[in-house]
């Protein structure tokens, strides 16, 4: 294998060596260079031999250089190569139950451990053998993070529909006693790895010991273009109950064990059961974010902490945002709040019911423009709609549906204004205005006389 230089950086050590574009590095010290992990990690060093393709023919070079410094080649790809596919067609996979017509990019399925440490994406490992494990350890690539699922090996195999699913489950102990952490991930499906499957699993992965730093378990999502697939049922209010009630024990068995509690429901199964989101100290680190272990809780608790602070606002604002129904009381609950401190704020809430995915499909991060428009239109209360970030793409430009910014400020008549997802930074975003008002103090209690 070799990886094949894109440009080279100008007054870099590559360039000095005569290294340039279609040149191809093969080899450092005898360890072949397959991707850009490989080639960041070998030529980070003094001094290496270097063994390359250049022009066509084999060089031999040695290679003495400042530590730290970037070597100068640049790829194709920042991984130096494609981004490895999933071969797993999970039965509760997301991407296979998205209606059709949508841009090409969002039916990529990922199942690469570069990813993982890169990004933070989570991986099955079964596309993954023993040398890519043996590169981790020896490179100690640290955190991993990994789709579990259930620890049982034949069912791990069928909700998978892989029958590496069970082998690969060897890699887990492999990695952990190696000392590399890992932040495992559990998608619950009702009557399949829940309840005492749930049980075995989080029996299993306590028993690997600290190294296991997290694990999150989050309900399958459901949508309206399931057919043909493998049938699924929604958590309800007791189900979802269920599941928080086994995972807070096990949380308190891994607190006395480990003194941490390692273990987390996912917001929606609180949400669900109609239960009180845990408080901040419950989540810790807050290891799991992305799993939507603790959003909620962080939101609230920054937003009200920004609201905590002085700010100066210049004039009257007046807008509308909108969310997912799932985090609507959340958001409407602060826009409240902001609005007693700060009168001259008013935010009018549009919960967006997912009609494009239908289904449980709830949360913000998967409203489409489609349905905003079809949802707001004739019913804004102000020209400036507030739009928050995990609605769009990366670049911050488009919707789910490929429906950009632009054509949804159009197709309303509002200026859209992006919102950060965060809190705090939410808070301050709303805040920006115009002429000093003071924030309104909290009402006092009043004083009782005992006579």
């Amino acid at each position: 294998m070799a990886i094949k230089i894109d440009t080279v950086a100008p007054g870099s050590d590559a360039q000095a060596l005569g290294l340039g574009p279609g040149d191809e590095l093969v080899a450092v010290d005898g360890n072949a260079i397959n991707d850009a992990l490989d080639y960041q990690f070998y030529t980070d060093s003094p001094g290496f031999h270097l063994t390359a393709r250049v022009q066509g023919a084999i060089r031999e070079l040695e290679v003495a250089r400042q530590p730290g410094e970037d070597f100068g080649c640049n790829f194709a790809t920042y991984l130096g190569d494609k981004k490895h596919s999933c071969a797993n067609r999970c039965i509760f996979c997301f991407i296979d139950q998205m209606p059709p017509g949508m841009r090409e990019s969002l039916y990529f399925k990922d199942d690469d451990e570069r990813l993982s440490f890169l990004f933070g994406n989570y991986i099955t490992m079964t596309n993954m053998h023993q040398r890519e494990i043996d590169r981790i350890i020896r490179m100690h690539i640290s955190p991993i993070n990994i789709s579990v699922h259930t620890t049982n090996p034949q069912l791990r195999s069928m909700m998978l529909a892989n029958r590496r699913g069970g082998e690969t489950l060897q890699y887990l102990r492999r990695l952990t006693e190696a000392g590399i952490a890992v932040n495992c991930q559990l998608v619950l499906c009702r009557g399949i790895n829940d309840g005492e499957e749930l049980r075995r699993t989080l029996t299993d992965l306590l028993e690997l010991g600290p190294a296991v730093q997290s694990i999150a378990a989050v309900p399958c999502g459901i949508t309206d273009y399931r057919q043909g697939l493998y049938p699924q049922t929604p958590y309800d209010g007791p189900s979802s109950a269920a599941v928080i009630d086994l995972m807070e024990d096990f949380g308190e068995q891994a607190k006395a064990r480990y003194g941490s509690r390692i273990v987390y429901p996912s917001d929606e199964w609180y949400l669900n059961a109609g239960r009180p989101i845990p408080p901040a100290s419950f989540y810790e680190d807050f290891a799991q974010l992305e799993n939507g272990v603790g959003m909620w809780r962080l939101y609230e608790d920054s937003f009200r902490a920004e609201l905590e602070r002085a700010h100066a606002v210049y004039r009257e604002k007046k807008m509308d945002v909108v969310t997912g129904t799932m985090a609507a009381p959340l958001i409407t609950a602060m826009m409240e709040e902001l609005h007693r401190q700060y009168p001259m704020i008013t935010v009018t809430v549009h919960p967006i019911r997912n009609r494009f995915f239908g289904g449980n499909v709830g949360v913000a991060g998967l409203v489409t423009a489609t349905d905003i428009i079809e949802q707001c239109a004739g019913k804004l209360t102000s020209d400036v709609l507030g739009v928050p970030e995990v609605m769009l793409r990366s670049e911050r430009d488009m919707f789910l549906d490929s429906i950009t910014v632009e054509q949804l400020a159009q197709r309303l008549g509002v200026k859209v204004e992006i919102l950060p997802a965060d809190g705090g930074k939410e808070a301050r975003a709303l805040l920006r205005s115009g002429l000093h008002i003071s924030r309104r103090k909290k009402p006092q209690k009043e004083e009782t006389s005992h006579e």
